[in-house]
């Protein structure tokens, strides 16, 4: 195991921040709540996958043995209701939107689970899980339905906290005349007319929603997991509810650490497309880089709200452009001469040492990744103060700047997926992507950045500025540094 600080992380289960401490070390089973596949992804499935594949990274930099589970839903009533509106089958509809979420998620740079499960080819192992509960006395069958009763698990409602009576409100619970009590949830439905069922000693159905992450989990992760993950809307019913139907089905407990992420609105309002504001993820790619809206993702704790305006992406833009620009000229440095670190040499080093220690502390404290990337942009505040005076190196300091380069890959370009890019090749295709984008030629952007230098070279200030401002009207912002002027696009 690495040697790291203790990693703390807040259990929604007992509403504290706990020092992480999985079952069997050094293996965590790791199971995380994925999409229900009936449309695009949004920036809330984003953040998700965002924050658990930090989580993940972090956990394998810490030396564990992570399996990492992400359920895809392929059967649900949305799904059949897509089906029937589109003249298409379920199963297109189901397989269309987990292919569009894998090509987001990879080009978001999300790391591919150990398992990717499918609800619909885990139905054995769903009807067993309804047996041993049916066996137990904790469910009952009417019409070819069978519902757990919640009666019978006197712990409902501990990750919650919520009383009995308060449940029903604003929750996703089923009404039905078959149920016993309000609460009790559906294991199996009755199939209906034109629907997909599956056969079942119950009669021809299908599985209810909460039941499949149980049964995935317990084949794949156990009868105890480590780490069980999803968004805060989860909590209840669909978190409540596995805890009911996996403790009662193994006498254990289900979950040791439950890690929730925060939800996302756009301009101050809850995200729905009824409200016009949806944010797709296939949208955002269109227009940002990858890293942008991961850096955007990470920029408050997991656990807060996370507000999205076009205002605060573009923020995260020009940071990271900054980030890539100061890496950008560090990868440029090169010995000029013998030599030790001058002043600013020391500086940097000094806080390069500093900085490793604080980030990793920053992600031990409950993955607290605005704190890290506090830490990264106070580096670059560093380097940036040392490279006037690097355009003519000592060896020391073109060793200095190599470690730099190397830190950031190795940790927040490792564990946050933010800048551990080649810094030339990112700032090369982001120029011809958004040159792209506004119909504009590199030859005509150097030629103007060619004419403003020849003019500055004659002191012709007054033709620079002027040519600066032509190339800002174009999108394109000009800054003059001791290698040359460097440039990029705005979005």
């Amino acid at each position: 195991m690495r040697k790291a600080p203790e990693f703390r992380l807040y259990n929604t289960l007992t509403r504290s921040k706990e020092v992480f401490r999985p079952l069997s070390p050094p293996r965590v089973n790791m199971y995380v709540c994925g999409i229900t596949a009936y449309d695009e992804a949004h920036l809330g499935h984003a953040r998700a996958a965002v924050v658990f594949d930090v989580l993940y990274r972090f956990l394998k930099y810490l030396g564990y043995q992570v399996v990492y589970v992400r359920n895809y839903t392929d059967i649900d009533d949305k799904i059949i209701n897509r089906a029937l509106r589109e003249g298409r089958s379920w199963q297109e509809i189901a397989e269309q939107y987990i292919r569009e979420y894998q090509e987001e998620m990879a080009a978001l740079g999300v790391f591919k689970p150990t398992h990717e499960p499918r609800a619909t080819e885990h139905i054995p192992e769903m009807i067993a899980l309804v047996e041993r509960l049916l066996a137990r006395g904790v469910a009952y069958v009417v019409d070819g339905e069978v519902y757990f009763a919640v009666e019978k698990f006197p712990g409902y409602g501990k990750l919650s906290g919520r009383r009995p009576e308060d449940m029903l409100a604003g929750a996703r619970v089923e009404v039905s005349e078959k149920k016993r009590n309000p609460l009790d949830f559906a294991l199996w439905k009755a199939a209906k007319p034109g629907e997909p069922f599956w056969d079942s000693p119950w009669g021809p159905g299908r599985p209810g929603w909460h039941l499949e992450c149980s049964a995935m989990s317990l084949k794949y992760c156990g009868e105890t997991l480590d780490i069980h993950g999803g968004g805060l809307d989860l909590i209840f019913p669909h978190h409540e509810n596995e805890i009911a139907q996996s403790e009662a089905a193994t006498g254990k407990p289900f979950v040791r650490y439950f890690v929730h992420n925060g939800l996302i609105t756009v301009n101050g309002e809850k995200m729905a497309k009824s409200l016009g504001n949806y944010v797709s993820v296939k949208e955002l790619l269109s227009r940002y880089h990858p890293e942008t809206i991961r850096l955007f993702l990470l920029t408050k704790h997991y656990r807060s709200p996370l507000d999205y305006t076009e205002q605060a992406i573009k923020e995260a833009e020009k940071a990271l452009y900054g980030l890539y620009g100061s890496l950008y000229f560090l990868q440029r440095i090169k010995s000029s001469r013998e030599g030790e670190l001058r002043k600013g040499g020391r500086r940097l080093a000094q806080a390069l040492e500093t900085f490793q220690e604080r980030f990793v502390a920053a992600l031990a404290d409950d993955l607290n990744t605005a704190v890290a990337l506090g830490e990264v942009f106070n580096l670059l505040s560093e380097v940036n103060r040392f490279l006037p005076a690097a355009r003519e190196a000592t060896s020391a300091e073109a060793r200095l700047a190599m470690e730099v380069l190397k830190v950031i890959r190795d940790l927040p370009g490792a564990l946050l997926g933010v800048g551990g890019a080649d810094p030339e090749g990112f700032i090369q295709e982001e120029r011809e992507r958004k040159l792209a984008r506004r119909g504009l030629s590199r030859r005509e952007v150097e030629e103007k950045l060619q004419a403003r230098e020849e003019a500055r070279k004659a002191r012709d200030f007054a033709r620079a500025d002027a040519l600066r401002e032509e190339l800002l009207r174009l999108g394109v912002e000009v800054r003059d540094t001791p290698w040359g002027p460097f440039w990029m696009v705005e979005t």
